[in-house]
């Protein structure tokens, strides 16, 4: 399945762009048509940007050790707009954070290592898993 949307964010104050940026590019050569929105976008300007730009999902780039605060303020605001689609996580994310992440909505989280297959793979069944809900 091609010609799935995402959108690709980073929140809060982290100014590390080099791996999102790689990842943007897995995913477009994946076939993803990839939005990304830039460096230090808050909750709010990312739920804005899914509604407008019409997303499947959100892909979630946090280096900053801001995850478990940030993270569930966009799943937060994301379904505030109405919006249920899976919001995923990519960065440093200690296993111990994973159990809370999926508690709050973030549906898949991928760490430094994860291969250019496996970050589309896991992108896309993401989307199909949530298609299959509706």
């Amino acid at each position: 399945m091609a010609g799935e949307r995402i959108l690709i964010a980073k929140v809060g104050l982290d100014g590390h762009d080099r791996g999102v940026k790689v990842v943007a590019r897995i995913l477009r050569d994946a076939g993803f048509e990839v939005v990304y929105t830039g460096l230090f976008q808050t909750p709010e300007t990312v739920a804005a940007a899914a509604v407008d730009e019409d997303v499947d999902a959100v892909g979630l780039s946090m280096l900053s050790a801001a995850h478990m605060t940030l993270a569930p303020l966009v799943v937060e605001e994301i379904r505030k707009r109405g919006l249920e689609i899976p919001v995923i996580l990519g960065g440093i994310v200690p296993d111990h954070d994973l159990e809370a992440l999926a508690e709050v909505g973030i549906d898949t989280v991928l760490t430094p290592g994860a291969s250019a297959e496996e970050i589309a793979d896991r992108v896309r069944a993401a989307i199909a898993a949530n298609n299959e809900e509706d």
